[in-house]
């Protein structure tokens, strides 16, 4: 697989995988629009642990049962693992942590022309998000200007069809989609939790 460069201080690994697995998780994310729902994004508001808020989050999307390995996750899981494997080479102190899988669902989504995830955050900031380690995101297609940025490495990860990145999950890497009105933008994401 072919490594995206990142500097390393930054904490951040990108491998791209085939974009044949990417372009079967979106003929999955289209032929299955009877489970497509409106994104949620949480926050510990006191009141309410999902908020459906399009000014916070604006996409459709398809969660996916992390012990689910049918066709097309399989693939998709297979590739993922091979740069899970590339980032714990990169990062070796991940070797002498206690272990870590995908314990939870992860997603297929769609961001329309305008829409994203709009906030800053990070994805362990919460109680009940505090087990995960590692978030993973792949793009499954390209969109110029519809990146992710990372606030306080002060980068934008382009939206290049089968670019995977995985980053630490916690405050250090706040980030948020980098919003177009001109594209819509594909990914599918998820995280690594403790066992």
């Amino acid at each position: 697989m072919n490594e995206y460069k990142l500097e390393f201080k930054n904490h951040m690994g990108a491998w791209f995988m085939d974009e044949s697995i990417c372009d079967k998780m979106l003929k999955y994310f289209y032929d299955n629009s009877q489970i497509h729902k409106e994104g949620t994004a949480y926050f510990d508001d006191k009141t309410s642990n999902n908020w459906y808020n399009k000014d916070i989050k604006d996409s459709v999307e398809i969660n996916i049962p992390c012990n689910f390995f049918g066709k097309p996750f399989d693939e998709y899981r297979n590739s993922l693992q091979i740069i899970l494997e590339n980032y714990i080479e990169r990062y070796t102190y991940l070797k002498a942590v206690p272990k870590f899988n995908i314990n939870e669902d992860y997603m297929i989504q769609t961001y329309p022309k305008g829409g994203g995830f709009k906030n800053w955050h990070a994805e362990n900031c919460a109680p009940v998000l505090s087990k995960r380690i590692l978030a993973f995101m792949t793009f499954l297609n390209d969109v110029p200007d519809g990146g992710t940025m990372f606030r306080d490495q002060d980068i934008i990860i382009p939206a290049k069809k089968g670019l995977t990145l995985i980053w630490p999950a916690g405050f250090t890497h706040v980030h948020k989609g980098q919003i177009t009105d001109k594209h819509e933008k594909q990914i599918v994401t998820g995280w690594y939790s403790f066992v």
